[in-house]
């Protein structure tokens, strides 16, 4: 048994030990044992009966001594039940005695004794007669409850459970015994029916009867047709069959609280109402006193009468007491439920206290009950409260990081922080892809505060994770004087404020997707839509003041608010496509939006959250919910939502949460205008933002998050006349859509304009190429549009060497060279601009004679089947690259640039102490150096002959994304990583810690080929391109791309392995650093690691400084016979190309002074390549021993042996445990600040 649990048992025997009666009545008084025992029982132990027994007899007043007496002098064993019942009666009869004596002075003093000896018998009588108010034998008990002697059953329930005598099943001993199970089923019973006729708006209290029970079906609430086998037995044997179901409410005459009548029972040949007496006091929490002259109904709590009943012909009845009929109740119901559910479902002590600022409220919390609050707020006892706190707003801030969510949420959040004002307990939440974004999210609170409420976080507490605890963070706070406060390792408790605000937002998170049945990818709206509510709900913590009204010093408004999940009609006339077209759509609403003032509404049709000021919700009615359509009609509910669409996200890729800037400017929500059901209301809410349909693969994938992938059809937006996002793929579709008809004009204006062809009759030999308008969105590295732009693209793919083309190579960058181009402005302070030329290619002077039809929606009118004879190169044609980079580069060595000797795509500029550098990457290009305006001269050159678009900061470039931190540079492909993860349909795996594991080595055997080679070689080909700034996914990559030509179905598991890795690395990136500019390198083999061929795999990576520059991973050509030899040629291949970054660093004036050293972890190695000896055993590698023996005699290089602990180059050639991986990658590339992808 656990400690903790131990102590808990421990206690409950000491409280069990110690309890007495005291003034409590004897059913409470047993019932607080009982409580004991479960509980004891709970916790894994037993405690005897006899034990019990003796607890109980311990703790009861000195009154009932002669009871306790008998019992433990009795020869008969006494069972609980037993007990149970003998003590019960005692107290009764101990009552009545006293009763008796006090009616002496009332008028009819006979009364009691007649009902009692009609009740208990002659010897009872005798009994209580003779010993007056004394307690009665053990024997008295035993010869009462012999068969002989019955005790009245009206007087003594019968358990539900047992079947036994003298209680009720909430009293059963055998409650929770999972091993005790009666041998029949009781069926309902109702001791008093009778077959006389009696009014039905009188109502029988019968304590025999387990149900209520009435004849009159419209006493029910609710009512449903009863399916259950069961029927009523009455006191003479006759069975009453049952037809309907419900509740009952039974009215208060002075107060508006209303008895609750659960499962009432509709039996229609019943003459009479019956109340159980069980039930009414159980769901009601009251009490019940008789006497002779009747009863009275009090509350359980403060013992207040409510409800005054009469005896009259030997029956307790209440007379002429008519139910609340169903729609009275309804109301009053629905109004409390309904405010629980708009107000995100808060206790109904907050309820109480929201009473007189929101007037609808129709307050009933009388026996009050959510089901899913039950469900979803479960949790542990408190711990003890702290005694100190804040004295003024902002004094103490709370935080901290929650996640990683089990569901990524629809736009694709997987975290969020919170920072809560410790005076004020109002709390900001700020969602997040990863908890790298912790500093960010804080440096945004930390400036809304100053800016909006004037003042600075003087304490910031939190935990001590990483996300806290940076070096970045830590400066931070430190430089704005902010003291930072820490919870101790493994003490979650410390920052407690947060850890419970945590609880409270997640538990109404859970509350509103299981009230709405919502799916669990909606997480981030629901907790964004519980952080709004609960900061504008009564606060325990601030002596039930609202945190809204403490920091804003006015109190909220509570009219906008709705129940969050609910069906929603946003209206969006002013988008749709004419005056026929549907006003609206039905939604889901999802909360509130926390940048304009409207309601955010999903569409499950188009998957995108609209905001809208005008909106009309359906309160009653839950798409989500399976049971609505059993409530509401087929017209009510949408189609779409009666089978949702949404049961996984599998087919939503990004879901924006901003909307169009075209947009109408929103108000505040407009003031409720409610219809006749009271839930179904008007709001003034915008219109969504188009998104790209996502893309899916063909082929039947698996993952362990889902079970299929479809391909949609690419379908453009009903709400619009034209799409903003949707790229089309063909000219029939451009056509129709006027933002890129307007591209192609101004692109056919271009080409126009640069004499690009001439019309000219067909030729009679010569081929004739195609063409095809293409189309491209670009985006900003934030994911906005920057511009769109159309391309006539000619089908060089049907060209014939030596016919319309020769030569076609064309030098571009080597990706060593731009990351030590980067380097190179970094570490001399240099700003680096990117230019774009416009049509670049059409400046290209063609030399080949090539024919091309007239392109789609520009073909002459006077001369329709002339063709265009090209005069200028074209995009698509196979020389157009090499006659731009031609027509480029001749100017630029006009004005003195010459071609780099390593890099031939490098021009360099040296002229006296002027340094230029013009990298050119087909129509991409970067240009630095240190003489601004001989930038502008060049600059000025370019303009004089193209159309030059200049960014003064370089920012995306080849599709990497170039981030400016305060230490350099980040190089990042996020954004192309996500693209990949779409074309796999694995936008939603689960992820996985490293991107290969061993059994990539396992020997090929009969693998099922894979379905789709195409897209195999497709993502192969992406994850090369993506390991360009991925260094952590080279040696998995290169190791996928080994089975290109004839991949299979194990192959494919590898590849999505690497995909679910990359998944969870999104915001990884390359550091550019600076730092001292010396080359060093790292280098690797692992030995004979192909089991299908027993070849090694060679792996290095160099660094300038703290900069990675380079690094391969490649299969070794032939077998080698050792680990020596391995590490040999791995070696020769790391000097090649250290030498060609040793040359290149000098052309860019970083001259290496030093030989390079070469860091090594094979001893045997090291020694060959330093010993001269020569003998047959390296004969087969002499040149590889050549190439190194000069490099080290001449003092290029320098070999150093390097433990495999510290072997950086270890991570490029075999897969790694968990750990090492992790240690490896985290030295080569390190997490980027997410929030700049978002523009922040």
């Amino acid at each position: 048994m656990q400690p903790n649990i131990r102590s808990r048992v421990i206690q409950l025997k000491n409280e069990l030990h110690n309890i007495k009666m005291n003034n409590s009545s004897m059913q409470q008084y047993l019932m607080q044992i009982k409580n004991l025992v479960d509980n004891i029982a709970v916790s894994g132990s037993q405690i005897d009966t006899e034990d019990i027994i003796i607890y109980i007899l311990n703790g009861l007043p000195s009154s009932y001594n002669s009871f306790k007496t008998s019992i433990r002098t009795s020869l008969h064993p006494i069972d609980l039940d037993t007990l149970y019942s003998l003590l019960c009666s005692e107290e009764i009869a101990m009552q009545r005695e006293h009763q008796k004596e006090v009616s002496a002075i009332t008028d009819n003093p006979a009364f009691y004794t007649s009902r009692t000896s009609s009740n208990r018998g002659n010897g009872a009588n005798r009994n209580f007669k003779n010993r007056k108010n004394e307690p009665r034998s053990a024997s008295d008990y035993v010869s009462s409850s012999q068969p002989n002697q019955p005790i009245s059953k009206t007087d003594r329930p019968t358990c539900q459970i047992c079947g036994k005598l003298g209680h009720i099943a909430l009293n059963c001993w055998h409650r929770h015994n999972p091993k005790y199970a009666p041998t029949t089923s009781a069926p309902q019973r109702a001791f008093l029916s009778q077959q006389n006729s009696v009014s039905t708006k009188d109502w029988i209290l019968d304590s025999g009867a387990s149900s209520h029970l009435t004849p009159d079906f419209s006493n029910l609430q609710q009512g449903t047709s009863y399916q259950g086998p069961d029927t009523i037995s009455t006191a003479n044997g006759a069975s009453l069959p049952i037809q309907h179901s419900g509740q009952g409410l039974l009215p208060l005459p002075d107060s508006a609280r209303k008895l609750h009548l659960r499962n009432l029972l509709h039996v229609p040949t019943l003459t009479h109402n019956l109340i159980s007496i069980s039930k009414l006091t159980k769901d009601n929490k009251v009490s019940i006193s008789f006497d002779e002259h009747g009863f009275v109904i009090k509350d359980g709590q403060d013992h207040r009468p409510l409800l005054l009943g009469q005896l009259h012909n030997g029956l307790y009845r209440l007379q002429n007491m008519s139910l609340d009929r169903p729609s009275a109740h309804l109301a009053r119901q629905t109004s409390t439920l309904l405010w629980h559910a708009r107000l995100g479902h808060p206790h109904p002590d907050v309820l109480r206290k929201l009473h007189p600022l929101i007037p609808s409220l129709d307050l009933d919390i009388t026996n009050f009950h959510c089901n899913s609050c039950s469900m979803a707020k479960s949790h542990k006892l408190p711990f003890n409260k702290r005694t100190s706190n804040s004295s003024h707003a902002f004094q103490l801030i709370h935080s901290d990081v929650w996640g990683p969510a089990p569901f990524q949420s629809l736009n694709g959040f997987k975290y969020y922080v919170i920072f809560v004002a410790d005076f004020s307990k109002f709390t900001w939440l700020y969602l997040m892809h990863s908890k790298c974004e912790t500093f960010s999210k804080f440096t945004h609170f930390y400036a809304l505060v100053k800016n909006i409420f004037n003042t600075t976080p003087k304490v910031f507490r939190s935990d001590g994770g990483g996300e806290f605890c940076s070096t970045q963070f830590k400066s931070f706070l430190s430089a704005h004087g902010i003291l930072h406060q820490t919870s101790c390792p493994h003490s979650p408790e410390q920052n407690g404020t947060a850890e419970r605000k945590h609880r409270h937002l997640l538990e109404l998170t859970r509350s509103l997707l299981q009230d709405a049945h919502l799916p669990k990818h909606f997480w981030s709206e629901a907790v964004t839509t519980a952080t709004y509510l609960v900061n504008r709900l009564p606060s325990k913590a601030n002596s039930n003041q609202i945190p809204y009204q403490i920091i804003h010093g006015v109190a909220p408004t509570y009219d906008h608010l709705r129940t969050f999940g609910c069906l929603c009609y946003p209206w969006l006339r002013p988008y749709t496509a004419d005056k026929l077209s549907p006003r609206s759509q039905p939604c889901i609403f999802l909360g509130y939006s926390s940048h304009q003032k409207g309601y955010k509404c999903f569409n499950t049709s188009t998957n995108k959250i609209q905001i809208s000021r005008h909106v009309t919700f359906k309160e009653n009615i839950f798409p989500y919910m399976s049971s609505t359509a059993n409530h509401y009609s087929a017209s009510e509910i949408p189609s779409q939502f009666i089978s949702p669409l949404l049961t996984t996200p599998t087919s939503i890729s990004h879901i924006p949460d901003q909307t169009n800037s075209r947009l109408i400017q929103l108000s505040c929500p407009a003031s409720v205008q409610s219809t006749s059901d009271n839930t179904n209301t008007h709001i003034a809410a915008p219109a969504p933002q188009l998104s790209k349909p996502s893309r899916a693969p063909s082929h039947p994938m698996q993952t362990r998050a889902k079970s299929g992938i479809h391909k949609p059809k690419q379908i453009f937006d009903l709400l619009a006349t034209t799409s903003t996002s949707v790229t089309p793929t063909t000219y029939a579709q451009a056509s129709k859509i006027p933002h890129w008809q307007s591209v192609m004009e101004e692109e056919f204006s271009a080409l126009q304009r640069q004499g690009t062809w001439v019309l000219v009759p067909p030729p009679n030999k010569d081929p004739v190429l195609g063409c095809k308008w293409t189309f491209k969105t670009k985006l900003l590295p934030n994911e906005k549009i920057d511009c769109y732009k159309a391309r006539l693209v000619a089908q060089g793919f049907n060209q014939t060497l030596g016919v319309n083309y020769t030569e076609t190579f064309s030098p571009v960058a080597k990706m060593p060279t731009i990351r030590l181009l980067l380097t190179l402005a970094l570490h001399r302070q240099w700003s680096i601009l990117q230019l774009d030329i416009s049509n670049a290619f059409l400046h290209g002077d063609l030399r080949d004679t090539v024919y091309m039809r007239q392109p789609d929606g520009s073909i002459n009118k006077q001369h329709p089947h002339y063709v265009c004879q090209l005069q200028k190169s074209l995009y698509g044609l196979k020389q157009a690259p090499r006659q731009w980079f031609h027509k480029l580069t001749s100017l630029l060595l006009q004005f003195g640039f010459r071609f780099s000797r390593s890099d031939p795509s490098l021009l360099i500029f040296h002229l006296n102490h002027v340094q230029l550098y013009f990298l050119i990457y087909v129509d991409d290009i970067l240009l630095t150096g240190n003489d601004p305006s001989k930038i502008q001269s060049l600059l000025k050159l370019l303009r004089s002959h193209f159309a030059v678009k200049q960014m003064d900061d370089v920012s995306l470039f080849l599709g990497i994304q170039i981030l400016k931190t305060s230490s350099g540079y980040m190089l990042n492909q996020r954004h192309y990583a996500l693209k990949i993860l779409q074309q796999a349909g694995l936008q939603d795996c689960s992820i996985a810690p490293t991107p290969i594991t061993p059994s990539c080595y396992s020997p090929d055997s009969d693998d099922k080929p894979f379905a789709d080679p195409h897209l195999y070689r497709k993502l192969a080909g992406s994850l090369q391109y993506l390991s360009i700034t991925r260094p952590d996914i080279a040696f998995a990559a290169n190791r996928i791309c080994q089975y290109m030509h004839a991949p299979t179905d194990r192959h494919f598991q590898m590849l999505k392995r690497l995909l679910r890795y990359i998944k969870g690395s999104l915001n990884y990136g390359l550091p550019i650093s600076p730092g001292k500019a010396v080359l060093r390198t790292y280098v690797d083999a692992d030995w004979a690691s192909d089991v299908s061929d027993r070849k090694s795999v060679s792996g290095f990576c160099t660094y300038l400084g703290n900069t990675l520059i380079s690094w391969s991973v490649k299969k070794q050509t032939t077998v080698a016979k050792s680990s020596t030899e391995a590490e040999y040629r791995s070696l020769s291949a790391a000097v090649s190309d250290v030498i060609w970054l040793r040359r290149l660093a000098e052309e860019l004036l970083l001259p290496q002074a030093d030989p390079t050293i070469i860091y090594c972890d094979n001893t045997s190695t090291i020694a060959l390549a330093k010993n001269p000896i020569f003998h047959a055993r390296t004969k087969h590698i002499e040149l590889d021993y050549h190439f190194l023996r000069q490099h080290i005699d001449n003092g290029t290089i320098q070999l150093q042996h390097i433990s495999s602990v510290d072997q950086l180059a270890d991570i490029f050639t075999k897969p790694l445990p968990i750990t090492r991986f992790h240690t490896l990658r985290d030295k080569l590339i390190l997490p980027v600040m997410c929030a700049q992808f978002a523009g922040g």
